[in-house]
């Protein structure tokens, strides 16, 4: 037993080697094709999240401050324009209630649309 030698293992997997000598030893491949946020390290990628993350809720902040802006002057000249239109037509109703209380003085003195236009 002793005239036996050890047969050193090569490093591999738990110690196996292949039987078949022609096969290379295969190792972690590079991924050259990956993009580039997949290739840097964790943290640089998490400040440029938050970089990011940053940048987007101030553009929408910015962006929700203008809508609200535009919204309030909408609402202004909706509001004007309401208040035109009932001033008309509260003038429109006192002329009619003029007309219509001429209507009743002229019947009360005998006149009427037919005689005296």
């Amino acid at each position: 037993m002793e005239s036996e030698e050890l047969v050193p293992l090569t490093s591999s997997s738990h110690g196996r080697v292949s039987g078949k000598s022609w096969k290379a030893q295969k190792s972690a491949t590079f991924r050259t094709q990956c993009s580039a946020g997949h290739r840097s390290n964790f943290e640089e990628r998490m400040k440029k999240t938050t970089k990011t993350n940053a940048a987007k809720k101030l553009e929408t902040e910015l962006k929700n401050e203008k809508n609200a802006e535009k919204q309030r002057r909408r609402e202004i000249t909706l509001e004007r324009k309401n208040a035109a239109e009932e001033r008309r037509r509260l003038e429109e109703d006192k002329a009619k209630m003029g007309a219509r209380k001429t209507a009743r003085l002229r019947r009360k003195a005998g006149r009427t649309k037919k005689i005296h236009g």
